[in-house]
């Protein structure tokens, strides 16, 4: 794949892989992106997983033919990016490794470093000349580990964004629901809680004149790139990507499920923008995650479940919170035959989180719908859509 007439794409993609990061599933695979920039000095873009050494090998031998490279820069020491580093090595043994001092530091914890190692330190700002092509290095420390740093090829104005603008996707398959769905439950999942981070790299990005966005996962980016860069402010600025409404609910023997079936019909005659219900036992959570991101307003529902809510309830929560979940209106439905106290646990995990509306009118109901708990319903449903 040509990137432009000197930037080469040497990447691979993997349809092996049942869980990303051993816990997101992803049904079109994965894709681990490499470049290769071509010119009076070559440098090669990062590394691959260790599953594809030879096939990440043998694109570069493509690419190079009998040319060597000159530098390898590593953008991000996770090991899906770097695990090729050594392996690389002993095939380029002339090769200077340049990073910044955290990347260094990384690679002695995953590696035993050859003290002969060639190697080039460089901090936000430097620059690195290889004949046309001018690298500059911005450090993007917790985007999303300390290490990381992203590269402006001031040439051909192409932005390596390490994990930035990635997604869950191999490149050999086309997504049926476009870029946006798989690139918001990645961003959300894996870089989520830095979202003010990922802002003030999004700062030093908007005075560079980026034509192309070359991620490490996903397709490389090279149209209407406004659209891309506004999803990543919204997302890491926390403002709702849209108005809807995600009902996030577990049911025990149902009748928590049936008030929250409920109440989207109810949401629907009232006009709601969108009505998105979710099985927080049975659906996939990271997704889960996606929507109540995504959206700017969430229903909760749930039992009272040993003094307190039901399990998988309290982890959705939780991931909420420690992804510092913000500018949102919440609603409570509880369910309890004796004590509940669901409501009370719910609005308990989520007081610390900042600008949050908690609505009004909430729902108790006692082990199954009654008229009481229906109105109530109904009221929640009216306050949802004023």
């Amino acid at each position: 794949m040509k990137i432009t007439d000197s930037i080469k794409y040497v990447g691979v993609n993997d349809h092996e892989i049942d869980l990303f990061e051993g816990q997101y599933v992803v049904p079109l695979g994965m894709a681990y992106n490499s470049y290769v920039i071509m010119d009076e000095k070559i440098a090669v873009m990062d590394t691959v997983d260790v599953k594809f050494t030879d096939e990440w090998l043998g694109n570069l031998k493509k690419v190079l033919g009998s040319k060597k490279p000159d530098y390898l820069v590593v953008q991000h020491m996770e090991p899906d990016h770097s695990a090729n580093i050594m392996n690389f090595l002993d095939v380029y043994p002339d090769t200077t490794v340049v990073g910044n001092a955290k990347t260094f530091t990384f690679m002695g914890q995953f590696f035993d470093l050859d003290p002969a190692m060639k190697k080039l330190v460089v901090k936000n700002g430097d620059k690195l000349e290889l004949g046309t092509h001018v690298l500059n290095f911005v450090l993007a420390p917790m985007v999303h580990w300390p290490e990381v740093m992203v590269t402006y090829d001031s040439t051909d104005k192409v932005l390596f964004s390490a994990d930035g603008f990635g997604k869950f996707g191999a490149n050999d398959v086309e997504d049926p629901e476009g870029w946006a769905c798989e690139a918001r439950r990645y961003y959300f999942g894996i870089v989520g809680k830095y979202g003010l981070q990922t802002q003030n790299l999004l700062k030093k990005a908007a005075g560079l004149d980026i034509q192309i966005i070359c991620p490490l996962h996903g397709p490389v980016l090279s149209e209407n790139l406004g659209y891309y860069i506004d999803l990543y402010d919204k997302w890491s600025s926390y403002t709702p990507e849209e108005k809807g409404i995600l009902i996030a609910y577990t049911s025990v023997y149902g009748h928590t499920k049936e008030a929250v079936m409920e109440l989207a019909e109810l949401l629907k005659k009232e006009g709601a923008e969108k009505v998105v219900v979710t099985d927080l036992a049975r659906d996939d959570m990271p997704e889960a995650v996606e929507d109540a991101f995504r959206y700017d307003r969430l229903v909760l529902a749930t039992t009272t479940y040993n003094n307190s809510i039901f399990p998988f309830m309290h982890t959705f929560i939780e991931h909420l919170v420690e992804r510092f979940y913000q500018n949102r209106t919440v609603g409570f439905i509880e369910n309890g035959t004796w004590a509940p106290v669901a409501k009370k646990t719910m609005h308990s995990m989520l007081e610390g989180c900042k600008n949050i509306k908690f609505l009004e009118t909430s729902v108790t109901i006692k082990s199954a719908l009654k008229d009481d708990s229906r109105a109530a319903l109904a009221q929640m449903a009216k306050e949802l859509c004023q």
